[in-house]
């Protein structure tokens, strides 16, 4: 039977869309692939289809793997998605989706990892999970001349949808906003108010945030702290990495200040 490929959007709606689209083909699975992306090499006596995303269909996928799969696998299934490694992510998460609902294996889908594709969602979801957990310590508010309280961050995967849950909790009561400047995506926090994503505006540049007065002033006395308190003799870059990855520092004052 001729390979199928599914080319989708590299993002959650896109790859439960053609997870919908897949099965809606009612062809089986072993022929049919999703490629999260465009495709950069064309294979011979293949079928591609583009796939848009589709609210509706993202939806009733979703829906389907919390009542089938579980709250846990649903929300292993959603870190893989943010990934970002595109070559591998979407078949595997396919994959693991057809072994979960079409084999059998149910709430415990994400233990058979014997199934390399179910392993491939593990390691996906695992390394996401790790960097959404290194954010929220390491993650920077600064006061803005308007109250609000800002973010950047810079990450290798889409973690703002799992780390703004934290935030919103803790901040309940705060304006606050997280730029991801990798991915051009706000998270934003109204107070007192749910929290919702929104896209990077084409000219936004961060250069133009004023920071407040009383912002500058806490942010001098930290970096001064910081540096009071460190032993020169003592420094290991060696462990600093291990405790604090170079990636982050970038996105830390402590570090940033002169």
């Amino acid at each position: 039977m001729e390979e199928k490929y599914l080319i989708c959007e590299d993002s959650i709606e896109g790859i439960f869309t053609g997870i919908y689209d897949a099965y809606a083909l009612r062809e089986g699975h072993e022929h049919i692939h999703i490629q999260v992306g465009e495709v950069d090499n064309y294979r011979l006596f293949a079928d591609y289809l583009y796939i848009q995303p589709d609210p509706v269909k993202t939806d009733k996928v979703a829906g389907t793997l919390r009542r089938r799969l579980g709250e846990q696998a649903y929300l292993s299934i959603c870190r893989a998605a943010a990934s970002y490694n595109k070559e591998e992510k979407g078949d595997a998460i396919y994959r693991t989706v057809v072994d979960g609902i079409t084999a059998g294996s149910g709430s415990r889908v994400m233990e058979n990892l014997k199934n390399p594709y179910v392993a491939k969602t593990f390691e996906l979801a695992r390394y996401t999970a790790n960097e959404a957990h290194y954010e929220m310590e390491f993650i920077r508010f600064q006061e803005l001349e308007q109250g609000i309280l800002y973010a950047v961050i810079g990450p290798k995967n889409g973690v703002i949808p799992f780390i703004m849950p934290h935030f919103a909790d803790r901040l309940s009561i705060e304006n606050f906003m997280i730029h991801d400047e990798n991915h051009g995506l706000f998270g934003v926090h109204p107070a007192k108010k749910e929290w919702y994503l929104v896209s990077e505006p084409a000219r936004f540049a961060k250069e133009s945030l004023q920071c407040s007065q009383k912002e500058v002033k806490y942010r001098d006395l930290f970096t001064i702290f910081h540096k009071t308190i460190g032993i020169k003799e003592r420094e290991n870059k060696r462990l600093q990495r291990q405790m604090c990855p170079f990636r982050y520092q970038d996105y830390m004052m402590e570090f940033t200040q002169k």
